[in-house]
């Protein structure tokens, strides 16, 4: 059991880029279609990768933070639990509004989840289909 000091100072340490899951998908997305920018702040919902010409916006969310409906997503914390349920609703309210804006901007997104990237080759086949589609 952590002490609330010990565990908001690991919550600090949690990166939103440059993370495990990003990097795969980086290594994965280079051998497709290279070009992309990284985590670009100028675009609705902060992309971890983006293709700006061609309109395509790619998401890796970790399954904690974004709540996905996964065994780890749909983990809660059992300390300040109020607080973690009210926390993972506004990321998944702001992950469907940037969504929704970029669509509405002409770009097209995928949103590829923490626990998929376990099949590396189910998710290459799923970024070529997306990275390749014609825009």
């Amino acid at each position: 059991m952590t002490t609330a000091p010990e565990r908001s100072a690991i919550m600090r340490a949690v990166r939103g880029a440059g993370t495990k899951p990003e990097l795969l998908v980086r290594k994965l997305a280079r051998a497709i279609r290279p070009g992309y920018r990284l985590n670009r702040r100028d675009i609705p919902g902060s992309p971890d990768l983006a293709y700006m010409g061609a309109r395509l916006a790619v998401f890796v969310h970790g399954c904690f933070w974004h709540g996905h409906d996964c065994k780890r997503g749909a983990r809660t914390p059992k300390d300040n639990r109020d607080y973690w349920v009210a926390k993972i609703a506004r990321n998944k309210a702001r992950d469907e509004k940037a969504l929704a804006t970029l669509s509405g901007e002409g770009w097209k997104t995928i949103v590829l989840w923490e626990c998929e990237l376990k099949d590396e080759a189910a998710v290459r086949q799923r970024l070529s289909a997306f990275l390749n589609c014609p825009s």
